[in-house]
């Protein structure tokens, strides 16, 4: 049986067939991947072939663009209408009036002109409390202003639905592991995030892209990736996942990072699994001392303190560079690269580990998935779920000797990296007896997958 066979077999309908060469429309709508996926699903057949007409005609119906927000808000406002779309939806739940509300990034709709009633609240806030935005179908209409309300009128949540079409089962996807070869399984990671493997020169390649998945599926993971123009740093961290926050170029502050005093919310940093700063030489931070030490501390512990409010966040921060040519040498000053807030060793050490991003190739046609693929709304779902499991942890404390004296920074960063690498590449392994000889997966192959690996990203950040 063929992998691609294996895969149809054992995931189902967490597959789709993916052709990024032949579905250029979801680019033109800057959908990420895990909306397209969801939409392909509903119209392929089993063959993965769908009426480019109807999927066409469905998006424009259902996913309206920015300039409709106008036409929407008179059907909810001066018709009386229901709408139902799909949408990015943020819901909070205010502290000193209990109101909740929610926003639509995508059409600039702010939470102070909105309300969710409290039954409504109760029926579908298991779909929505799962993370800081999620997408679904949406269904709003309007309340007139009421004589006693000075607020006015509000635009009322009045239903949602997810659109994940399955149950994200981790312990069968656990056991499905076991019938792939590794080669396999690395073959399919990559497609599930919409890359052809075979596009790739060779496994170091592929190990290469798949290391910037590690954040996806370990908590407060820390990483630095310096890498030329176009190696889709961007398109992996901001469009595959919904659990990350990708924030490229313009102005950083504590209080979007961290804390708003003057607003009383919690930044970027919470809520979300990882935080990327892409094209970091071109963020400009507002106050660079207060950044430095705020992200000192966080990153050292999963801490912040601003003013009186004290958080917690399991967010990892990964910084994204591009890097000349002539810098790509791991033996180079590379971190002068980075803006002046980074310029502190005692910063630099807590980044657990560096990708050389100079080992990925820039992307080009034959990198774009074309065939059948796990569906990355199922896939990122997956890694989060994974993020809880502590188990993949103490089977790296077991098999993991470290040398008397070890430095305990540099010992935590190799064993987090390397349980990163366990969840990603062998989830089926439950024990630390499962990495023997003749074992589940072999002690060479452990070395070489996860341990070796996780050294060589510490010993970057380290020379």
């Amino acid at each position: 049986m063929t992998a691609t066979e294996k895969l149809r077999e054992y995931f189902d309908e967490m597959t789709v067939y993916k052709d990024l060469q032949k579905t250029n429309m979801f680019s033109a709508l800057s959908l990420p991947s895990f909306m397209r996926d969801w939409i392909l699903k509903r119209f392929e057949d089993n063959n993965g072939n769908f009426n480019a007409d109807e999927l066409s005609g469905f998006v424009q119906k259902n996913l309206p663009n920015k300039d409709k927000w106008l036409e929407i808000k008179d059907l909810l406002i001066n018709e009386g209408q229901r709408v139902k779309f799909l949408a990015k939806i943020i819901c909070d739940v205010n502290i000193a009036t209990r109101d909740i509300t929610f926003s639509l990034p995508d059409y600039g709709f702010t939470a102070k002109d909105s309300v969710i009633d409290r039954y409504i609240w109760d029926d579908c806030k298991h779909d929505l409390l799962g993370s800081r935005e999620t997408w679904g179908v949406v269904e709003l209409g309007y309340a007139p202003p009421d004589q006693h309300d000075s607020n006015g009128g509000k635009i009322k949540l009045l239903g949602f639905k997810s659109f994940c079409p399955y149950t994200i089962d981790v312990e069968y996807y656990k056991n499905s592991r076991r019938e792939f070869t590794t080669e396999e399984w690395i073959d399919i990671l990559l497609g599930a995030v919409d890359y052809n493997a075979s596009g790739y020169q060779d496994e170091r390649q592929k190990l290469a892209m798949l290391t910037r998945l590690l954040p996806f599926v370990e908590k407060r993971l820390n990483l630095i990736e310096l890498a030329p123009k176009g190696t889709g740093k961007s398109y992996l961290y901001g469009r595959v996942s919904r659990f990350g926050w990708l924030s490229s170029g313009g102005v950083m502050s504590r209080a979007k990072m961290f804390y708003d005093m003057q607003k009383k919310t919690e930044g970027l940093i919470c809520g979300n699994d990882f935080i990327v700063l892409d094209e970091v030489q071109t963020i400009r931070f507002s106050d660079v001392d207060e950044m430095r030490a705020a992200l000192k501390g966080y990153m050292e512990s999963g801490t912040f303190t601003v003013g009186t409010y004290s958080g917690t966040s399991e967010s990892g921060v990964v910084l994204c560079g591009n890097i000349s040519e002539d810098k790509m040498n791991e033996y180079e000053r590379m971190f002068d690269e980075l803006p002046e807030v980074f310029h502190e060793s005692a910063l630099l050490d807590r980044f657990h580990g560096f990708i050389k991003g100079w080992d990925i190739p820039r992307m080009n046609e034959n990198l774009k998935i074309a065939g059948w693929a796990l569906n990355s709304e199922y896939f990122t779902s997956i890694l989060h779920s994974l993020r809880d499991d502590a188990s993949y942890r103490n089977i790296i404390d077991c098999k993991t000797d470290v040398p008397y004296k070890s430095d305990t920074r540099d010992t935590e960063a190799i064993k987090r990296i390397a349980t990163a690498y366990l969840k990603l590449l062998f989830p089926h392994i439950r024990q630390s007896q499962d990495i023997a000889y003749g074992g589940l997966l072999s002690l060479s192959e452990f070395d070489r997958y996860c341990l070796r690996p996780a050294k060589n990203m510490r010993g970057i950040i380290k020379y």
